[in-house]
């Protein structure tokens, strides 16, 4: 178990910003362990429904009450000081610690913290570990970028002193971590909002990697001239992996592709024969990243048998080249890459699959990120047959950059290659389906939210948990009769939507459900357990039911 004497002091935790992905792993942790947490968010979602299945009280909004009955707040990197439970805080003398910092006191509860770090693969390399020490029944804790089936979340809240995490470099968090073990995936180009150069960015993975204790373990990528010194900045043991340099301590070798993309190969270790591995993911970036997940996995004497098993077993995180569907015969995949790096990465992992013509539906993430990289991102685009640019995605910034998508459009045009913009999602919808061909390949890039344009294309219903207060505005709209009558909402996860029902949702009865709510784009239906599935077959069914006020 681990030991969390230093967190004792804190009976009642508050946590801002409760919903974020590292933030909920927290929350599931200190409940576990037996403290009192409550949160609040702005809005709410699954994950917050989740941490209020668990036990933990989320308020949508504000709840100063919480606050004040804490003795700790833990707060996000993107909660600021003029946030009113932060004033309440402060008013009240009630301590308050940044997540990162939080994080770094949670690692130093266990006796091996193994954090996985690098520019790109971050969160599939995490999931690929997290899966072997499952295999191998290590019952570790977990804390992952991105939902994974096999956690049912993002998260996993183990008994043994093992915790896997993936360390950002965004404005040097991971130095606040105390780690056992480190895997470097890469150091590459990327968030000079902060770190204004390069230079700065290898400091801080130089700094990174001293924080290793001499009887750690730290596991670099060969391939990758950025992180070649590292060794010498720590006494740890050191090891490394390469499908380039057969000095390496793994290296992949006789590497083959399926017709999905998936690769198979030979692993050797230290020269000598060690396994032949399959993947259930494509590229052979994700050959690399396999091979860092097989170096620290058999340090830490995990079998071959449970490596190889759970590889096979990794389908890919959530948003990494995620299958979604098909629309007009075209495959439509979903990827979170937002880094020229990522971008190529991605393009040639297409080129191993079967296809006819491929289409990217690209929304630049940040405006720095686009004003520095902007010829970096114009020639990985012109990778694909057919580029769609989306308005950049802010996520944290405002445009002092005088930067936009039209600028990255007309630098890829410049390349010869012929790019649109288009910023309505609507109309980025109707053009790729007026236009994408049988056995196309449609891919949605990027870290904010193009990843609705999959679901648009496909016109997918999501049946999703919601409560009562969230969805009273449009229960209000479209349907007055159920507005009194509305009881209780039931969950049915999309993942098991799409395994129990077809693209026509025949032979699927609702009885079970008191009231399921579909979502479709901005329009939701209340509809009513009685309502037949097999009544359902389109969109304009239902907007005829809705005129009718029967929804």
């Amino acid at each position: 178990m681990p030991e969390i004497n230093n967190l004792k002091k804190y009976k009642n935790i508050h946590m801002i910003g409760i919903g974020g992905v590292s933030m909920s792993g927290i929350a599931a942790i200190l409940k576990n362990w037996g403290f009192h947490v409550t949160g609040s968010d702005r809005c709410q979602s699954e994950t917050t429904n989740k941490l209020n299945e668990l036990g933990i009280k989320v308020t949508i909004g504000h709840n100063i009450d919480d606050v004040n009955s804490s003795d700790l707040v833990v707060y996000s990197a993107a909660i600021k000081n003029e946030d009113p439970e932060m004033q309440a805080a402060h008013l009240s003398g009630i301590p308050t610690m940044e997540r990162a910092d939080f994080l770094g006191e949670i690692t130093r509860c266990f006796t091996d913290t193994i954090c996985i770090s690098g520019t790109h693969g971050k969160t599939t390399t995490t999931s690929m570990i997290s899966l072997c020490f499952m295999e191998a029944v290590k019952d570790p804790s977990i804390q992952v970028g991105a939902y994974l089936k096999q956690l049912d979340g993002n998260y996993r809240v183990g008994n043994s002193e093992h915790f896997i995490i993936e360390a950002c470099e965004y404005v040097e968090s991971f130095l606040k971590f105390s780690p056992k073990a480190e895997v470097i995936l890469n150091i590459d180009n990327d968030h000079l909002d902060y770190f204004k150069t390069f230079e700065n960015i290898k400091n801080a993975f130089i700094k990174y990697a001293k924080l290793l204790p001499s009887d750690g373990l730290l596991v670099v990528n060969g391939d990758d001239k950025n992180c070649l010194d590292l060794y010498k900045y720590t006494d740890a043991k050191k090891m490394s992996y390469s499908i380039l340099n057969k000095e390496a301590d793994f290296y992949a070798d006789n590497i083959v592709f399926n017709d999905d993309g998936f690769p198979t190969f030979d692993v050797y270790k230290s020269g000598e024969f060690f396994e032949n591995i399959s993947l259930s993911v494509p590229g052979k970036h994700n050959v690399l990243n396999a091979l860092a997940c097989i170096a620290l996995c058999d340090f830490y004497g995990i079998g071959k048998d449970s490596i190889k098993s759970a590889l096979s077993k990794f389908t890919g995180a959530h948003r990494r080249f995620e299958f979604k569907g098909i629309v007009n015969g075209a495959r439509v995949f979903d990827d979170y890459g937002h880094h020229p790096t990522e971008i190529v990465a991605t393009a040639n992992s297409l080129k191993n699959k079967k296809y006819n013509e491929s289409w990217v539906v690209f929304q630049p993430h940040t405006y720095s990120r686009t004003k520095n990289l902007l010829d970096d991102f114009a020639n990985a685009l012109t990778n694909f047959d057919h580029v769609i640019v989306l308005d950049i995605y802010a996520a944290r910034e405002s445009n002092v950059f005088n930067i936009s998508s039209q600028d990255l459009v007309d630098k890829i045009n410049l390349l010869g290659k012929h790019a649109l913009y288009i910023s309505d999602f609507e109309n980025c919808v109707s053009y790729v389906k007026e236009n994408v061909k049988e056995n196309d390949i449609i891919l949605t890039l990027g870290a904010g939210t193009v990843t609705e344009i999959g679901p648009m294309l496909l016109e997918i219903w999501f049946l999703k948990k919601v409560w009562f207060n969230n969805i009273i505005n449009q229960i209000k709209m479209y349907s007055p009769n159920t507005y009194n009558s509305l009881i209780n909402i039931m969950e049915v996860r999309e993942d098991k939507l799409q395994e129990t029902i077809n693209s026509n949702y025949e032979n699927t009865e609702a009885t079970s459900i008191d009231y399921a709510v579909l979502e479709k784009s901005k329009d939701v239906y209340v509809i009513p357990s009685n309502f037949g599935w097999d009544d359902v077959g389109s969109w304009e069914a239902l907007d005829r039911y809705r005129e009718k006020d029967e929804l």
